[in-house]
């Protein structure tokens, strides 16, 4: 059986010293042996910084997004090869704070996807409803919609992303999806993907509202629920090392 993966998304939050105490933290309290693969996804600009501190550490790096373009002048953004040279093994493609805040669209999404895949990087493809989208029945469509571009554009090697449903009416909201309602909506993304790739049974779909260490166990054992995006308790060592445990 593939293993989970759990990856902490720090967002906009850290700084050289607290980057540091969080990561020795982590490093001091995880087992020598786990279950599960983990990952953390920083700022840019403390990717050289992580870099470092997980040297040894069995964690993988990850960056939370890229460019959609190669390189060339397009000042502030970041490319996939340049993500490459710091060791970057994931990346966070179209989270919904992206698509919300950055006006990212489906199409984007697809691109960004296409550039992580060309460099040797494993995008996590974020889709995910609002609560409007959900109250109105519309959920299905949207999830769908967001994946499908995905697969227009990468069909061929589809098999290489990792999915991570977030619903965004339980982003930071502190309300959860239901293990029912998580595992509705990955079996509903597995079986899109099944439809798209014979081998989409290597592609993990993670799931991303708001996990904790209270919810954590409940979501994880979930058929089609093949690990976790963590945000904010993958800011607090205790919360974030739960996680890891609960993930088997």
């Amino acid at each position: 059986m593939k293993k989970k993966l759990i990856a902490g998304n720090w967002k906009m939050n850290g700084g050289l010293s607290a980057n540091e105490a969080l990561i020795h933290a982590l490093r001091s309290g995880l087992p020598a042996t786990v279950a599960c693969q983990v990952a953390l996804c920083v700022p840019s600009v403390y990717l050289a910084q992580v870099q470092s501190l997980l040297t040894g550490s069995g964690f993988d790096l990850g960056a939370q997004d890229l460019s959609a373009y190669e390189g060339g002048a397009y000042t502030g953004e970041v490319s996939a090869a340049m993500l490459r040279d710091y060791g970057v093994r994931y990346c966070l493609v179209g989270h919904s704070e992206r698509r919300q805040h950055h006006g990212e669209t489906d199409a984007m999404v697809a691109l960004k996807a296409q550039r992580a895949l060309a460099c040797g990087i494993t995008p996590i493809v974020c889709v995910g409803e609002t609560l409007a989208e959900r109250e109105s029945g519309a959920m299905e469509a949207v999830v769908k919609r967001q994946l499908a571009a995905v697969i227009h554009v990468n069909g061929h090697c589809i098999s290489e992303i990792m999915v991570a449903y977030e619903p965004v009416w339980a982003i930071g909201s502190g309300k959860t999806a239901s293990a029912a309602q998580a595992q509705e909506v990955h079996a509903l993304l597995r079986a899109q993907l099944k439809a798209a790739s014979s081998q989409a049974d290597r592609v993990s779909i993670l799931y991303g509202g708001s996990m904790n260490a209270a919810n954590a166990a409940e979501l994880l054992a979930q058929p089609d629920v093949g690990g976790g995006l963590v945000g904010g308790a993958s800011l607090k060592a205790p919360d974030f090392l739960s996680i890891i445990a609960a993930a088997r």
